[in-house]
């Protein structure tokens, strides 16, 4: 999941991107908030498969609609729509599990050289969360990093190497061909037609149960199975994150992954 720091092809919450050195920054300090910005109007938010059991009790888990499926974690339905923080960033539920992809900003590792796979700690320069602050914690020590930064440094090691296993996760459902365009119907009280939510994938579970016995065996024995099930569990939340949406008046919208069924 890291990229090279560029200004065309940015990640996700990510404005611009600086490598973290002490030359530079060797009196910037980090800081927490309890306003996460970056969130608001974010509908989907990439997921590891290490989540899944964590973040499914909550959200939605689907994969995107994309050569490259990726784990989302979906706390809207709608683009520009996320019922988990408020208007200023704050979280509606403090229990909420909050997807370690969120949690790193404005850190992460990215190839400073498109040609070497030689990962930096970098930072998003435009966020108020690192600076040059009275109040914070100190990102080096001299000219060593600090512990704060030893941990982020550590955490987006961590994110990394989970990542590379979603991949990993997700080339053997390619494998077995499990993904399929996913469709869900939501009838709302008040219209004749159901609303139909497409856009997304997810595991086709005919496919999923005609699997030979040796190939359901490995799948459970290496945690596969388990993943597969929280995800296919975490899909019953979508009626009720619909039913949040309307109530927050945030929706049904239009969208063009919202089309009523005209059947």
């Amino acid at each position: 999941m890291a990229s090279a720091p560029n200004a065309t092809n940015l990640p996700l919450f990510y404005k611009d991107l600086m490598p973290l050195n002490s030359r530079d920054h060797v009196n910037y300090k980090s800081r927490g908030t309890d306003q996460a910005t970056w969130l608001v109007g974010t509908h989907a938010v990439p997921l590891t498969a290490e989540e899944f059991i964590h973040a499914g009790r909550f959200y939605p888990i689907v994969f995107a609609s994309a050569e490259q499926p990726v784990p989302l974690a979906l706390m809207g339905l709608n683009e520009g729509v996320n019922l988990f923080v408020d208007d200023e960033g704050k979280l509606t539920n403090v229990d909420v599990y909050i997807p370690a992809y969120a949690r790193r900003y404005p850190f992460m590792l990215a190839k400073l050289q498109p040609d070497s796979d030689e990962l930096s700690l970098c930072f998003d320069p435009t966020s108020n969360l690192v600076g040059e602050f009275e109040e914070g914690n100190p990102l080096f020590d001299g000219e060593e990093p600090s512990e704060v930064t030893k941990g982020m440094l550590e955490f987006c090691k961590n994110f990394e190497e989970a990542g590379m296993r979603t991949q990993q996760f997700v080339d053997e459902l390619n494998k077995h061909d499990l993904l399929m365009d996913g469709e869900v119907s939501i009838q709302q009280q008040g219209f004749d037609q159901p609303f139909i939510y497409r856009g997304f994938r997810m595991v086709d579970q005919e496919k999923l149960r005609d699997l030979r016995g040796d190939v359901l065996r490995t799948m459970n024995q290496n945690g596969m199975l388990a993943l597969i099930f929280a995800h296919l569990f975490s899909l019953d939340l979508i009626s009720g994150l619909f039913a949040r949406q309307v109530q927050a008046g945030k929706g049904p919208i239009s969208a063009a992954d919202l089309e009523p069924n005209a059947a």
